[in-house]
């Protein structure tokens, strides 16, 4: 992994010498919001209207931020208002890139090789962090934003005059319900893997490997009590989790040191994955394969690359939650 400076790209890895060995995540740069009419967002300026054609999304299949994007591109069927280049998951030294493969889609609409062309064509003098999901406007050739936490919330809403459809997955009654929870997981689990395999201290990876699991013993019981985190159906909150919990057992448990207990081993979040990756269009934006080669292929965290067999999951077994609840 890298990042641009000045507009030049530079293959380091993030830096823990500063920081007592902790990994701390750079804030996103691109924080425009395709709005219905165009009006300005809550950050950044305005001119970025809901259009079906004028947008481009760059992911990666390994990537848990871009994957809670994918979903909901498919949640929301957006699937042909906006389009799609996903990048390889193996890690590269030109960072996220591009090429013909199975379960791959190359950038047909800059012509990019590698996702930091990507960005110093939108601003060539770019100093960050170069990171998918990357959306795009083919109307200015620029970034629109690249944060997934918002992008997800302009799915859900932005498009709906323009022939989508799809749950409201942030309705108004929830909301201070959904962003305390998102708040917790973010910090403790969505990060906290993290926290747990770039650290580079014994201390900081216990700072971190202990709120993981016990924000994990909290969400297990309160999945025991009810379907889904905040209710009889699937909210932003579900699908903001999903992702970590879909990588967990295959990823985080062995190469990130999240390895006192496996999500197998809570029935309740266990059966909870299964239940969101057997939800119609979800296990096509799940490709098993790719997320353990993109996390074993971290050469900070497994120098040698090599990709475990294991585990052997089965996500398509009967989850029994619509029975228990």
């Amino acid at each position: 992994m890298g990042l641009l400076i000045d507009g030049q790209w530079h293959e380091n890895w993030y830096d823990t010498k500063t920081s007592g060995g902790r990994f701390e995540r750079f804030e996103s740069t691109f924080r425009h919001w395709i709005t219905a009419d165009g009006r300005p967002g809550p950050t950044g300026r305005g001119g970025f209207a809901a259009e079906a054609g004028r947008y481009h999304l760059y992911v990666a299949h390994s990537c848990p931020w871009a994957h809670r994007v994918m979903i909901y591109r498919v949640l929301k069927g957006l699937q042909s208002v906006v389009s799609l280049s996903i990048a390889q998951a193996e890690k590269h030294p030109q960072g996220w890139t591009f090429r013909d493969g199975d379960g791959l889609i190359p950038d047909t609409i800059n012509g990019a090789r590698h996702l930091h062309e990507i960005y110093t064509k939108a601003e060539p003098n770019y100093s960050g962090r170069v990171t998918v999901p990357t959306l795009w406007d083919k109307h200015q050739d620029t970034i629109v934003n690249n944060e997934s936490s918002e992008i997800i919330r302009m799915f859900d809403r932005a498009f709906d005059g323009v022939g989508t459809g799809g749950p409201d997955l942030y309705p108004d009654a929830l909301a201070a319900e959904i962003d305390d929870l998102n708040a917790l997981i973010y910090r403790t689990v969505n990060n906290g893997v993290y926290r747990c395999g770039f650290a580079t201290s014994q201390a900081a990876y216990d700072d971190a490997v202990r709120p993981l699991f016990e924000s994990l013993d909290l969400l297990e019981d309160r999945l025991s009590r009810q379907r889904y985190l905040v209710g009889p159906e699937p909210t932003e909150a579900d699908w903001r989790l999903f992702p970590t919990l879909a990588r967990f057992d295959l990823a985080y448990h062995g190469n990130f040191k999240c390895n006192i207990r496996r999500i197998v081993d809570y029935p309740n979040l266990w059966a909870f994955t299964r239940d969101l990756y057997q939800q119609p269009g979800i296990a096509e934006t799940t490709d098993l394969d790719k997320i353990k080669t993109g996390y074993y292929t971290i050469a900070a965290v497994n120098p040698t690359a090599v990709v475990p067999k294991g585990p052997t999951i089965d996500f398509d077994a009967p989850h029994g939650r619509d029975r228990a609840h």
